[in-house]
């Protein structure tokens, strides 16, 4: 039978990816059908990359009904095209947004700003009258230590 640690557990890996999914605002989009989001698979399209990593899991959890397609392409040095979304509102209108040299917040705002509706400017309404930004700051990632920092 294993000992008991004498010491409290920390938080459960589950636990903080429940608390970051659940974070204020909610990206509840009611007019949202479809993303279509394509990117260079590395060395480029740096904002769209962490958009699909920090932002794309929150949207999907909020929103199960909406239809996600990511598509990372093989882009070369010699290559010069622009990451783009692609997004289909449910009244039939699509808008399409370029990517390119923007951050992944400025893409979640524009992507809210498209199609979360009112409760979204009401939201920024507040927070700026509380001298706040409308999104928090992203999650601080601490470095890796011991193995895991020198293994790929």
């Amino acid at each position: 039978m294993p000992r008991k640690p004498k010491t409290i557990p920390g938080p459960s890996r589950l636990s903080g990816i429940l608390a970051r999914l659940n974070q204020d605002p909610k990206p509840h989009l009611p007019n949202l059908k479809s993303i279509r989001l394509m990117y260079a698979y590395r060395n480029d399209h740096f904002g769209a990359r962490h958009f699909v990593k920090e932002d794309l899991p929150r949207i999907r959890y909020a929103n199960p009904a909406v239809d996600i397609q990511v598509e990372k392409r093989l882009k070369s040095k010699e290559e010069s095209w622009k990451p783009e979304m692609v997004v289909e509102l449910k009244n039939g209108t699509t808008h399409t947004l370029d990517l390119g040299g923007k951050w992944s917040s400025a893409i979640f705002h524009e992507l809210m700003d498209l199609s979360a509706g009112p409760w979204w400017h009401k939201w920024k309404r507040e927070r700026a009258a509380a001298g706040e930004p409308a999104l928090p700051p992203p999650p601080v990632q601490t470095p890796k230590t011991g193995a895991a920092a020198v293994l790929p």
